[in-house]
């Protein structure tokens, strides 16, 4: 290639490098613009975007403090609410406290209301009084208040005492003194001034009076005893005083009882109580005589029907008729506590049988009876056949054996008498080792003589029996 070619090459060489160097700068300059634009618009958008933030902010703002100042204002509203509805509360309590005590104290309320109405114009006449008399004014209010209020103080110096224990006469007595001078002063004194109106006079000295009367009346007549306290007092008084009539004995016992022991130490109750177990062996209200009568009654009872076991038909419905007429049908022993260990009396503790009962036919027992007669019957009938049939059979006890058992028989009737049972054959046949026969027998002579001995008015046999 020649020098030209080379030249011409190299110059259309360098020609398509500027070409493409200023291509490549066109395009550089375009991105260049593009970027600027685009970075141009992002700030605006930025900036766009910052301002949408700042306003939402300022929004928000706006409204929390539109909804706190709201709150703030509703909190002070209910405050002032609730400060007005406790003063309203605090005023209807004090209310409330005023008309209760007043209508738990109306009496006190009303003796105020008239004690002030009646020491206020007692004052000022007295005041008048002095003045008229040439004392001067402030001088004269001191003397009024110094003798109503001496009156006053006198009063409260005697309720004060009272409350305490402490005699309260002669503060009473100091009351009413001050008081009636100072009604004579003003009655003294309008007496003077309206000499044809004594009534007016009479009004003011009872002026000074009123207020310590009422007051007087209240602390002193209002405590007394009511009407059922004093019928109460009245009845025991009289029971007190019948007691030392009926007992003059055991109440002089107690006197002593109580001037031996300690002062306080022990009652007058406890004293008699004790001064009765002293003299009588028993609790009061109790002695021996008392139980001695009801072990009789019970003995005489017993007695008088331990022949029904026959089962007569006479003693069956006059059994039957004792125990629907009887007219204490409950426990004998219901009314008489006992002496407690050192004087048992089992008779009386256990339960009382009725008439029937210890007759041995129960309450409506005829048919149970019979049974029993029935059972006796045919007992008696199969032993006297195994003796005739056997020709060797036993033979029964003689009467002189009897006799010789009956002491014997005796103490088991008394026995069975102190432990509330009847005095039947089968009793005396299992407790003497006889037979059933013989025990009848012996039976008929226990009964025939316990009836003997209390006719006869034995009471120790009776008793024991």
């Amino acid at each position: 290639m020649s020098y030209r070619e080379e030249r011409r090459a190299d110059a259309a060489a360098q020609a398509e490098q500027a070409r493409k160097n200023a291509e490549l700068r066109a395009e550089q300059a375009r991105e260049d613009r593009r970027l600027e634009l685009e970075a141009k618009r992002e700030e605006k958008r930025l900036a766009a975007e910052e301002k949408r933030k700042d306003a939402e902010a300022k929004a928000e703002q706006a409204r929390k403090d539109a909804e706190a100042k709201r709150r703030q204002e509703l909190a002070d509203k209910r405050a002032r609410q609730q400060e007005k509805d406790r003063k309203k509360a605090a005023r209807r309590a004090q209310v409330a406290k005023l008309t209760g005590w007043l209508n738990r104290n109306p009496v006190t309320a009303f003796v105020g209301f008239v004690m002030a109405c009646s020491i206020v114009p007692a004052v000022i006449s007295q005041v008048g009084a002095l003045s008229d008399a040439g004392v001067f004014v402030l001088l004269a209010a001191l003397l009024s208040a110094m003798l109503e209020g001496t009156a006053w103080a006198l009063t409260f110096m005697g309720k004060a005492a009272e409350d305490a224990g402490r005699p309260a006469g002669k503060y009473r007595i100091a009351t009413w003194a001050t008081a009636f001078l100072a009604a004579g002063v003003n009655y003294w004194h309008w007496a003077e001034a309206l000499p044809g109106h004594e009534w007016v006079a009479i009004v003011f000295a009872a002026s000074s009076l009123i207020a310590i009367y009422l007051w007087d009346m209240k602390t002193h007549g209002s405590h007394g005893k009511t009407r059922e306290e004093r019928r109460q007092e009245k009845a025991r008084k009289k029971h007190l005083a019948d007691r030392r009539k009926h007992h003059r004995d055991i109440a002089a016992e107690a006197d002593r009882l109580l001037s031996a022991l300690p002062f306080g130490s022990i009652s007058e109750e406890e004293a008699f109580a004790t001064a009765w177990r002293i003299k009588r062996g028993a609790e009061p209200g109790l002695s021996a005589e008392v139980y001695a009568d009801a072990t009789n009654a019970r003995v005489a009872l017993g007695a008088a029907f331990e022949l029904g076991e026959h089962v007569r038909p006479e003693l069956v419905r006059a059994g039957m008729l004792a125990s629907l007429y009887n007219p204490l049908p409950h426990r004998l022993s219901e009314g008489i506590p006992t002496l407690g260990p050192s004087l048992p009396l089992p008779a009386l503790q256990r339960p009382s049988q009725s008439p029937t009962a210890l007759a041995g036919i129960g309450l409506y027992g005829s048919e149970a009876a019979s049974e029993k007669a029935r059972e006796n019957a045919s007992g008696k009938a199969s032993g006297n056949a195994g003796d005739d049939a056997s020709g060797n059979g036993r033979r029964g006890r003689s009467d002189e054996e009897l006799e010789a058992l009956l002491p014997d028989a005796l103490k088991v009737a008394a026995e069975l008498v102190a432990e509330g049972n009847q005095i039947s054959a089968a009793a005396l046949a299992k407790r003497l080792g006889i037979r059933r026969d013989d025990a009848r027998r012996l039976r008929d002579r226990v009964v025939a003589e316990r009836k003997l001995k209390l006719i006869d008015g034995n009471s120790d046999i009776a008793v024991g029996a």
